[in-house]
């Protein structure tokens, strides 16, 4: 079965300034939390993933590249120097072992498991603890992008529906899009990260994953895409499903968010939304079975 997408780091190197811009763009944003290590961050839920946004704190130090934490940590680091935006795209996992050696026998791995734990915060003010479990993987062919897989220890404490109610009226991650001069360069490395067969489509792949889907085109093909060019290589752009797109659209225009539309999708372009294209389109409407 495709991986499920848990969630996605958005850098940014003022966390404050970030948090207040996603509240404007109509989402419940979380408590500010802080990693062992020195990164900060804050929480935008869904039933089921997350948006991460992230920021160096002021104790923050750059790890050892022989450290666990370094592939992350040290990821961020280098990205925040280059640029802000979707640094790295996370999937879920049952068990990270067993998928650090997978990725490993697969050639994308190498690195150690890294297991942390955090004080959490729910909506009720109530601290509480949370924990994961990361495994690695990457290829030299997107350098600008950072992969991992998540393994939620207490799940029972992290997920919280009262959190993932959105002004928006967002509903989750449908999609991503990444941006790649020679999408058929990293087929390979994509189609085993997410435990999903490659799909020609347009300007590049396709990938179906467990409750959305997984683009990588090449720069005109996002182009065509979103109706803009990509703002780099790598992680380019998210696909927020909402309940109702026209509701969207008067919350993001009563906090005075600049979009534009595009191909039945509401669109924030990634110089309006530091360094990320956010495009918000209505969740196809549920089928009834028998």
């Amino acid at each position: 079965m495709p991986r499920a997408l848990d969630h996605l780091v958005i850098a940014a190197r003022d966390l404050p300034e970030q948090a207040a811009l996603y509240r404007r763009l109509g989402f419940q944003v979380g408590a500010r939390n802080r990693h062992p290590w020195g990164t900060e961050n804050h929480i935008v839920q869904f039933d089921g993933a997350f948006l991460e946004l992230i920021g160096l704190g002021d104790e923050f130090a750059a790890p050892h590249p022989s450290e666990a934490v370094y592939p992350f940590a040290g990821f961020l680091a280098r990205y925040l120097g280059r640029r802000e935006g979707l640094a790295m795209m996370v999937m879920r996992s049952a068990d990270a072992e067993a998928d650090r050696r997978g990725f490993e026998a697969a050639g994308i791995g190498g690195f150690s498991r890294f297991d942390f734990a955090r004080k959490g915060r729910r909506p009720d003010g109530r601290e509480v603890e949370v924990a994961f479990s990361l495994a690695f993987a990457a290829t030299s062919a997107l350098p600008e992008a950072g992969f991992f897989v998540c393994q939620q220890r207490f799940p029972e404490n992290f997920w919280s529906p009262a959190a993932q109610v959105h002004p928006n009226g967002a509903l989750g991650v449908a999609g991503l899009t990444l941006v790649c001069d020679e999408p058929a360069a990293v087929g390979g490395f994509l189609s085993a990260f997410l435990d999903a067969p490659a799909r020609r489509g347009g300007e590049g792949l396709e990938f179906a994953i467990d409750g959305g889907a997984v683009e990588c085109l090449t720069p005109p093909g996002f182009a065509a895409r979103y109706g803009a060019p990509p703002d780099g290589a790598g992680l380019a752009a998210a696909r927020i499903a909402v309940a109702d797109r026209a509701a969207c659209g008067r919350t993001l225009a009563e906090n005075r968010v600049p979009v534009r539309s595009h191909d039945g999708m509401t669109i924030v372009d990634a110089t309006a939304n530091m360094g990320l294209l956010l495009a918000f389109a209505s969740a196809p409407p549920v089928v009834a079975s028998d």
